[in-house]
């Protein structure tokens, strides 16, 4: 994608122009930003997602047995004919796993990394709906589907704002509102994090809401940390060669500290570590349960695709490559494998073609390492045979 040419999806400005004045900056408003959009799936199709039981969905009814009352799915099949005509919201997680036509609205945003984006969620609401003032840690784009939603934007927040008090939603207590609009099919909005934001609908409206990944540093420093530990070994310790006599035994002092450092940044600054653990951090699938893969020999694999079977990505996994030295190294689904340099190509097609075949994958059939890393990718999950 041209990161120079201009976007309906973004109003008419560029991907470099977007990244560079709005992106973690600035809401943006984008009238028809996907013109005459119409949901792939409506709203009884959303509410029957909602009944699955691998399928994450919430309730939020401002008015239920207690104010903004929380109910978990999945839902029993009468659980939405109890509901008051008013003021609810239903909300599905990760639509775009279980709905190959949402996955396809993710085409839109290629100018921005798909190791980012986490989901696509989707929510209908009846007439007043809402789920209360709050802020994300993360971006967002909220694109209307159906029918018309108020959104009023606020004050940057932070983990000192003042939040009702509620067990499981992170309501604000003080909503300082700066503007005002709209939404009706096709218009979007990107909100930056941490700015407050409160959705209304007016009617029965339904709204998609493309969330990105954003690991906290507590996060990082914990999961790095652990992943890094896995390789020491326990004679790596704290040491004080040539140390000098004290004054005082009961004092901690600051070259003690030079040494502790020294050997956290021994292994905390691996590049190579580093990389290796947020590439398989990045991809580690929302539900890992539902990347299963299957057993077959190389032989029957080959055959497969030379009988014409089509090889698709699997709706849950996520794919990812890097360059390390002469190598390049593939992430998938939560784990990683380094291979040669002459794969590069063939792991750009794997993370991208929507169908994989005998004719383009062509000549990589005929390389040994790269039926060998096609072959376990489907052992692994990550990628399937189409069902006929």
């Amino acid at each position: 994608m041209n990161p120079d040419i201009p976007l309906q999806l973004l109003g008419g400005i560029t991907a470099r122009e977007f990244l560079r004045d709005y992106w973690q900056k600035k809401p943006l408003l984008i009238r028809q930003a996907i013109p005459d959009f119409e949901s792939p799936i409506d709203a009884d199709e959303l509410a029957g997602l909602a009944l699955e039981e691998e399928v994450e969905s919430r309730l939020v009814i401002e008015h239920g047995e207690r104010p903004w009352e929380l109910r978990r799915g999945p839902f029993a099949e009468d659980a939405f004919s109890t509901l008051p005509a008013r003021e609810w919201t239903l909300l599905v997680q990760a639509v775009d796993q279980f709905v190959p036509e949402v996955a396809e609205l993710l085409e839109h945003f290629r100018f921005l990394p798909s190791w980012r984006i986490d989901d696509v969620m989707i929510s209908f609401a009846a007439p007043g709906g809402s789920v209360g003032p709050h802020f994300d840690n993360y971006d967002v784009f909220l694109l209307q589907a159906q029918g018309k939603r108020n959104w009023k934007i606020g004050q940057m927040c932070s983990s000192e704002s003042p939040l009702l008090q509620h067990a499981d939603l992170r309501i604000l207590a003080e909503f300082e509102e700066s503007a005002e609009w709209v939404l009706e099919p096709g218009d979007m909005l990107y909100l930056p994090p941490r700015l407050a934001h409160f959705g209304i609908a007016e009617d029965d409206c339904m709204t998609y809401s493309v969330g990105f990944r954003a690991p906290s540093a507590a996060e990082v420093l914990t999961h790095f940390t652990d992943f890094l530990s896995q390789y020491l070994t326990d004679e790596e310790r704290y040491t004080d060669a040539d140390a000098q006599p004290v004054s005082d035994p009961h004092q901690i002092q600051g070259d003690a500290l030079d040494r502790l450092k020294g050997l956290l940044a021994e292994h905390m600054s691996d590049e190579r570590m580093l990389l290796t653990w947020f590439g398989q951090f990045m991809t580690e699938p929302r539900y890992p349960e539902m990347v299963a893969g299957e057993e077959l020999g190389e032989e029957d694999f080959i055959n497969s695709l030379q009988d014409g079977a089509i090889l698709v990505r699997n709706p849950s996994a996520r794919l990812a490559w890097s360059e390390v030295d002469d190598d390049v190294l593939l992430f998938a689904s939560g784990q990683s494998r380094y291979l040669p340099g002459k794969l590069r190509e063939l792991l750009k097609l794997v993370c991208s073609a929507d169908a994989l075949h005998s004719e383009n994958l062509g000549e990589w059939l005929a390389d040994e390492d790269g039926r060998d890393l096609l072959c376990e990718l489907v052992k692994q999950g990550s990628l399937g045979f189409a069902d006929e």
